[in-house]
């Protein structure tokens, strides 16, 4: 009897290893377009969005995210002591808002102005209201951003970024932040290795 199966499983082990080879004398056709070209990790055949922002945040399907704007940034701008002037070397700095401002159309700015804790509360309140004032004027006049969609409120000495009363503490409390809201959206960037070398919009 074991001899009889050990025969028969002879048998169907050569029957199985003696299958017919098929030699491949043409190329396979491929199905699916597996290239990326938009270079975002996907394939074509699942590409849905191919104009996606380089370097974006993207789903299954290569579409960018997006998030609404809300972000704050501080302006490099220098005041000298109890003045609002705008030296021009600082012109740059209010550019970069005006640029961000034409890009995206329909957003709102909120500047502010805020002041180095010498003097009175009042005194800074009027002080720090004109900064901010000042660098809307800047944005309308010579950057032709329009004064509707801006807006100045001066903060006085009551939100400094340094507490102490040196006189480094003074210089870098006296600023101008600009808030930048509105319904436009912009793409959600993913950060890579390469990302401190670039300027990511």
């Amino acid at each position: 009897m074991k001899t009889l199966i050990i025969i028969l499983s002879l048998a169907i082990l050569g029957g199985c290893s003696m299958r017919d080879t098929v030699s491949m004398d043409t190329p396979t056709k491929q199905v699916y377009d597996l290239n990326d070209i938009d270079h975002d990790g996907v394939i074509v055949a699942r590409e849905r969005c191919n104009e996606t922002a380089l370097g974006a945040t993207i789903d299954n399907y290569g579409c960018g995210k997006i998030k609404p704007i809300n972000e704050r940034q501080e302006l490099k701008i220098l005041f000298a002591n109890d003045s609002d002037y705008i030296d021009p070397m600082y012109y740059t700095q209010v550019e970069i808002i005006a640029s961000f401002m034409q890009k995206f159309p329909n957003t709102q700015a909120v500047i502010e102005g805020h002041c180095s804790k010498t003097g009175s509360h009042e005194h800074n309140q009027m002080l720090s209201q004109n900064r901010a004032n000042a660098v809307s004027a800047l944005l309308s006049e010579r950057f032709n951003i329009e004064s509707s969609r801006l807006s100045a409120v001066g903060y006085s000495f009551d939100r400094p970024i340094d507490p102490t009363h040196t006189s480094a503490a003074h210089r870098v409390n006296r600023r101008v932040i600009a808030e930048l809201t509105g319904d436009d959206t912009t793409a959600d960037m993913k950060w890579h290795i390469y990302t401190v070398d670039e300027v990511v919009n």
